[in-house]
């Protein structure tokens, strides 16, 4: 397919929404006593009689799911059901031996809530409209060149918190924004492994264009993206697509489509089914779910401080856009360098931010060290800061043996001196240092005494190199104006 023109695109408007499914970080599964982390189990051996859908098995609500589900919802700033009931949801699939899926329809226990996803030079605010708990299905596997599929129960009646959006996306970018801000907050949150390769959160987008903003076209959904990436270029992909149908005097079909990473490109798998052909009702075995706002306040109690939150604090240091977002896409680091703001004040925390956007960013993405490593050298890392602030060792000598510091969590100072990088201060010993370049460079000495001052920069450097580096500068640079009378 060709790709369309910028004026092309710009006769059309998109409108996208998201749907999240957010798999909860439970011990056991949302209606069994079976282990919920499948990702390196082989098939079909964490399941139970309720997971194969046999006759008379009953359903019992695993209650960690609930607080979860409670704290996800708090960070996306929603409103919390007191009361929330579960549906049966049927359709029949192979990997659904029950032929219905345990959700929530009508009284979910999440509504109304919002979430800001900071974009270049702005922000795009996504209204959330529910978000419900509902039990995964399993999985169906393809052997190639095999002419039947293998199914895997192993993901069945996995704990999912389904976030759904409104559709306030109208751009590839936007839409990534969402997704990859509603992958932070769940992080900070702590309600899921958050893992993308292991689909721990996994994407719906629903598309739609159309020439008048005030109108919606018919939407396309493509299912289970696992990158923000992937977000990004099936939406782009998926207008182009929509675009050039209008364009040739066709009709866009309500459908789920799939994402080819291989080839960037979308294809058809079903027609999309209306909520009615679902036939849902109340589910007769598993009783409605009742929490008072003393248990809700109790757990939004547990929540860190979320992106937004740590990005307003971080701006106060002066750092990048682009520190600032290594910084948040780690929860620890953040709340290591709020902590570090709180304890030590801005100054402090700029220097060991600005350490760890560098030097040690670097270490940790040549595997070399984790952020671990880092926050427990949180000593080590302040009594360096100190040192420096006093002059006892250079800025540049500081990053020399910060990696050290951090790996092996020695003294600072012991591995200054050891490495003999320490900043001499002595006045005694400096006075006759500087006497002595002052003698040697009689014209620039009479230069700076004439008001040149640039010419400083020269005589310190001359001091710099007979101390191999270890004068104190400002010093230095007190003492040869003491000397010259200036």
């Amino acid at each position: 397919m060709s790709k369309t023109t910028k004026e092309l695109r710009e006769m059309y408007f998109p409108t996208i929404g998201i749907e999240c499914h957010v798999q909860l970080k439970t011990k056991t599964k949302l209606f069994s006593s079976v282990d919920n982390d499948a990702k390196e189990a082989d098939p079909n051996t964490l399941i139970s009689p309720l997971c194969v859908g046999h006759p008379g098995t009953l359903p019992v609500l695993n209650s960690a799911a609930v607080a979860l589900a409670i704290k996800a919802g708090i960070a996306l700033q929603a409103e919390i059901g007191l009361f929330s009931k579960f549906d049966r949801k049927h359709y029949f699939y192979p990997d659904l031996p029950k032929g219905y899926q345990i959700t929530q329809f009508d009284e979910p226990i999440v509504g109304k809530g919002k979430v800001v996803a900071p974009l270049e030079g702005g922000s795009v605010t996504v209204r959330i409209t529910r978000a419900h708990l509902e039990e995964d299905a399993g999985k169906l596997t393809h052997p190639e060149g095999a002419d039947y599929s293998l199914v895997d129960l192993n993901r069945a009646g996995t704990p999912l918190l389904e976030i759904v959006s409104e559709p306030d996306m109208h751009t590839a970018a936007e839409a990534k924004a969402y997704a990859h801000e509603l992958y932070l907050l769940m992080k900070y949150a702590d309600v899921s492994e958050c893992n993308l390769y292991y689909g721990n959160m996994r994407f719906d987008v629903n598309i739609s264009i159309s020439k008048d903003p005030k109108t919606l076209g018919t939407r396309a959904e493509i299912k289970n993206l696992n990158s923000f990436k992937s977000v990004e270029r099936a939406v782009e992909f998926e207008i182009d697509r929509q675009i050039a149908i209008l364009e040739s005097g066709e009709s866009v079909v309500q459908e789920t489509r799939g994402w080819d990473d291989a080839k960037q490109k979308t294809f058809s798998q079903r027609s999309k089914e209306d909520a009615h052909d679902y036939r849902y009702f109340p589910d007769p075995d598993i009783p409605p779910v009742v929490v008072t706002q003393e248990e809700i306040d109790q757990i939004a109690k547990t929540l860190p401080a979320m992106p937004i939150e740590i990005r307003e604090q971080l701006a106060r240091l002066s750092l990048d856009s682009t520190q600032i977002e290594t910084i948040v896409e780690s929860p620890q680091v953040a709340l290591f360098i709020v902590a570090l703001i709180d304890a030590h004040g801005e100054s402090t925390a700029k220097t060991i931010a600005n350490w760890i956007t560098g030097v040690l960013q670097q270490q940790v993405n040549d595997n070399q060290m984790h952020w671990d490593d880092i926050i427990a050298a949180r000593n080590q890392l302040l009594e360096l800061v100190a040192m420096i602030d006093g002059e006892e060792l250079s800025s540049s000598a500081g990053k020399e043996i910060l990696v050290s510091i951090v790996l092996t969590k020695e003294s600072a100072k012991k591995i200054a001196q050891d490495k003999n990088l320490l900043q001499v201060s002595d006045e005694t010993e400096l006075t006759a240092m500087v006497a002595q370049v002052l003698a040697d460079n009689p014209k620039a000495a009479s230069d700076l005494q004439n008001g040149e001052m640039k010419v400083i920069g020269f005589l310190v450097g001359q001091i710099m190199k007979a101390s191999a580096g270890k004068a104190n500068p400002a010093l230095v640079q007190s003492l040869i104006k003491k000397q010259l009378n200036l």
